[in-house]
């Protein structure tokens, strides 16, 4: 079908929850793309985080076709073994405690909600405002962004928004606080990175009162900082964390990763998820996993990361830039969508706003330095215009 047909479908059929660029993309490898018309393109959003290690990796694409043709789904009443391993292997490479599996990131943040206020009945859970923890109503409810929030009140209870300061967290936290949910890299909001000051006194806080620590790993997990999990650069770990994104090597997952402390809270019939955990998705992450979680890769990330940002910081109308490994965004002293407009269709570089005056760059863990050279000139040329 022809992008205007597309288009002309979008209309009658698809709610009009996205506002999607004039581009339909056929094929993809590696840190590149291909539209309908034959134009490549250079990724540097992965889909929002999500095809980390290039599109259509190897690896990835073998263990899926491999499952595929062998068994699709069964449900969670029974045993597949890619799902217990893929647990065993999630759990060994964190926090040493138990998985639960769904579909995406807000659905983990689902279930973190639900095990923690029955770990602590009635609790409070306290977030930090720029955190963005999904669409879905719990996760919603702890996303304290005016935009998003006001048009679906009345929201779930239960929630306390604070800024992200070691002293307001403290201030915050009593022996009615459920949990602490942090990102520690806040993505949606911008990469804004949070100190490990913070992190520590949430910690702290956390253990005097008897409240659990959850770190949402969604975006800023999976590598993409140039270790496997965000926390670990910072030197706190908390009781659970929720990753999906790369997990998948793009296909959909998530999941709730637990420390020993709120392994076993979950009983039969507490929480469940149709698709979860399913065998052809489970081979994929296990198979994503399996590659991102290298030390060779991850010190990788970190110095392309280095390189990058000191390449950025020589642009033009760039007044910042901040992040942490391959988890970049770039402040401007130009208007942000625009020039994400600019670079997509004149320079053939994906990237993405993130606000009025930020743009987010989450380029594939694998790329080549020459591709993120490459990307960097196609940014200057769209600023330069």
């Amino acid at each position: 079908m022809t992008l205007s047909e597309l288009e002309e479908l979008e209309q009658t059929s698809v709610m009009g929850s996205y506002a999607r660029f004039p581009v339909d993309f056929v094929r993809g490898e590696g840190a590149r793309l291909w539209d309908s018309e034959g134009n490549e393109y250079l990724d540097f959003l992965c889909g929002i985080g999500v095809t980390s290690l290039g599109h259509c990796h190897p690896r990835v694409v073998e263990a899926v076709r491999e499952q595929v043709g062998r068994l699709m789904h069964v449900s969670n009443l029974f045993y597949t073994e890619p799902a217990m391993r893929l647990a065993e292997r999630l759990s060994a490479s964190s926090l040493g405690g138990k998985v639960f599996f769904c579909n995406s990131g807000a659905e983990a943040s689902e279930a973190a909600i639900k095990l923690v206020r029955k770990a602590r009945a009635g609790g409070e859970v306290v977030v930090v405002h720029g955190a963005f923890h999904g669409r879905t109503y719990g996760a919603l409810s702890a996303t304290p962004q005016e935009s998003k929030q006001a048009p679906f009140a009345p929201l779930v209870p239960g929630f306390r928004a604070v800024a992200a300061e070691p002293a307001a967290l403290r201030a915050a936290i009593d022996e009615n606080t459920a949990a602490v949910l942090l990102e520690p890299i806040q993505g949606e909001s911008g990469v804004h990175v949070l100190s490990e000051e913070v992190l520590r006194a949430a910690r702290e806080a956390c253990d005097e009162h008897g409240a659990a620590l959850v770190f949402d790993e969604v975006q800023c997990g999976m590598g993409r900082t140039g270790t496997l999990w965000a926390y670990q650069q910072a030197g706190v770990e908390p009781d659970a964390m929720t990753v999906a994104k790369a997990l998948g090597g793009g296909l959909p997952i998530g999941a709730l990763v637990t420390g020993e402390r709120l392994a076993d809270v979950f009983v039969p019939g507490d929480h469940a998820s149709t698709f979860g955990g399913g065998p052809v998705i489970a081979s994929a992450a296990l198979a994503a996993l399996s590659v991102t979680d290298d030390a060779e890769l991850l010190g990788r990330v970190r110095e392309l990361g280095s390189r990058l940002v000191a390449a950025l910081e020589q642009l033009p109308h760039v007044i910042s830039v901040r992040g942490r490994g391959l988890m970049l965004a770039c402040e401007l002293d130009v208007p942000a969508p625009a020039l994400v407009r600019r670079a997509l269709l004149e320079q053939r570089l994906i990237v993405n706003a993130t606000g009025p005056t930020t743009v987010r760059l989450l380029p594939p863990l694998t790329i080549a330095q020459a591709d993120g050279e490459e990307g960097v000139r196609r940014l200057e040329a769209a600023l330069a215009d």
